[in-house]
């Protein structure tokens, strides 16, 4: 019998007040397009404003493996935008991107027909979106594109 390790399956659960730490934790320990808790505030990324989105409508969500945060995905409610979507080093390649995703993209659809983010063309990020569906619409000076997706039309059964 071969052993199989890591077979924990994810949970992916709308985030509480309690997890503002762990998204800060998971933020600031990415591989890719990390930034510092000083970095995030000078941004206007602090633990109020996170909290204050969070409560006033269900747009964060929180991937845990065996109990632990491992990943989150935020959307913008208002603007239609996938805000932000991060996993920690060591739990990619699992789907929990993918079920993050997911969960951002339904709320958003809730509300509108197109939506949309932005991301690096370098980065490994980019690639996972377009496997998702998103397509490029515009390119920036700085490196960064907008990426947009429209709502599946739903098929009726004959």
């Amino acid at each position: 019998m071969t052993a199989f390790k890591n077979l924990s399956i994810p949970c992916i659960r709308p985030a509480t007040p309690a997890d503002v730490g762990a998204i800060f934790d998971i933020r600031t320990r990415v591989k890719e397009n990390p930034l510092s808790r000083e970095q995030l505030t000078e941004m206007g990324i602090t633990d109020e404003a996170i909290l204050e989105a969070m409560l006033a409508a269900p747009c964060l969500w929180i991937a845990e493996v065996d109990g632990a945060p491992v990943g989150f995905s935020m959307a913008d409610l208002e603007e239609a935008s996938v805000f932000a979507m991060f996993i920690l080093p060591g739990f990619e390649d699992r789907g929990i991107g993918r079920s993050l995703m997911a969960r951002a993209e339904e709320a958003l659809f809730d509300l509108h027909s197109t939506i949309w983010l932005e991301t690096s063309a370098e980065s490994r990020a980019f690639g996972f979106y377009q496997k998702l569906g998103w397509q490029e619409v515009e390119r920036f000076e700085d490196g960064d594109v907008r990426l947009e997706k429209t709502k599946p039309v739903a098929r009726s059964h004959r």
